[in-house]
């Protein structure tokens, strides 16, 4: 009984928005996700999940039966060797989902060889209905554009290649 009443004076001091709750679950369950951050204030709300966990432990057993399914996958990692130099990728600042372009049918921001100049807009992530411009950090020329229109993007993941 006494930790009933401790845990009813966390919950008066908390206040969280169950339905907000609902609707960030719902939100990564839809965009595949791991999880969601949302700042109000000095409040702070995550929600994760940790599907990455279970995935992972499932193959591994079916993997070490077989001693040649190893060598096999060892062959494809020198092609990915071959991929853009990330050194001088621009990271994603936040969780969400990318667009290359102002408004459905317009023109992409950028296209791979241009060049483009400190602060100049290369796309922008949408992060709980918010439209965030994510703007060259360097000016230089696009090597890579690394994600697809209306992909869900993770935290720190790169988004464009400039050099």
């Amino acid at each position: 009984m006494a930790e009933h009443s401790r845990n009813s004076g966390r919950k008066s001091k908390m206040n969280v928005d169950i339905e907000l709750v609902r609707e960030l679950a719902e939100l990564l369950s839809e965009t595949g996700l791991s999880e969601i951050e949302v700042e109000d204030g000095d409040r702070k709300l995550r929600v994760a999940r940790e599907l990455q966990a279970a995935a992972y432990a499932a193959p591994a057993p079916q993997m070490a039966a077989p001693a040649a399914a190893p060598a096999q996958q060892a062959a494809p990692q020198p092609a990915a060797d071959t991929g853009p130099d990330l050194t001088n990728a621009v990271p994603s600042p936040m969780v969400g989902t990318v667009y290359l372009a102002p408004e459905p049918g317009a023109a992409d921001f950028i296209t791979v060889g241009a060049s483009v100049k400190e602060g100049q807009t290369l796309l922008i992530v949408e992060a709980m209905k918010v439209m965030n411009p994510i703007t060259a950090p360097r000016s230089g020329t696009v090597k890579a554009i690394l994600v697809d229109n209306a992909q869900p993007v993770e935290f720190d993941q790169p988004l464009v290649v400039i050099d």
